[in-house]
């Protein structure tokens, strides 16, 4: 890294894998508070939308508009494909089964905290019940991810 990048921040893309309108429009906000500096928030609402997206397959294959994530935040309960479902399909791809998944769910059942655990995921935090708890978690999720965190660099192998 040179000087010019140290001093520039780049742009960080976080995929969002969520279904609830609500949580959805949440997200939204807690993004446009000042905690997320450079950093873009990709949403796709189903478990095939986020392997179509991270494969760059039909309306995602353009990485400008779509690019690869710096990591996810996956929702367990989603239509189409489970994000236990979704884990295991990540890790098998060799380009990306570095990226960081946290799992951001309702569920504080045991069962799905250690299956998420056993299939590689990075952290399990179980959604705030109300905006300024979600605001204050996203906060410390920030933090740590994006300010302290040294992430993988990704090769994306789509387009070839």
């Amino acid at each position: 890294m040179d000087k010019f990048e140290e001093g520039m921040k780049v742009m960080q893309t976080i995929l969002l894998v969520e279904d609830n309108p609500v949580d959805i429009l949440l997200m939204k906000r807690a993004f446009r508070d000042r905690i997320f500096t450079n950093t873009s928030l990709q949403i796709v609402r189903d478990g095939d939308a986020a392997v179509f997206y991270l494969n760059g397959d039909g309306e995602y294959c353009d990485r400008d508009r779509y690019p690869l994530p710096a990591i996810i935040l996956l929702d367990l309960k989603l239509p189409r494909r489970s994000g236990h479902e979704v884990l295991v399909w990540l890790k098998q791809q060799p380009e990306l089964k570095r990226l960081p998944v946290v799992m951001l769910t309702s569920s504080n059942q045991t069962f799905d905290v250690t299956q998420a655990y056993d299939l590689g995921v990075n952290s399990y935090l179980v959604k705030p019940v109300g905006f300024a708890s979600l605001l204050e978690m996203m906060q410390s999720f920030s933090e740590y991810w994006l300010n302290h965190t040294e992430l993988p660099e990704l090769i994306d192998f789509s387009g070839l």
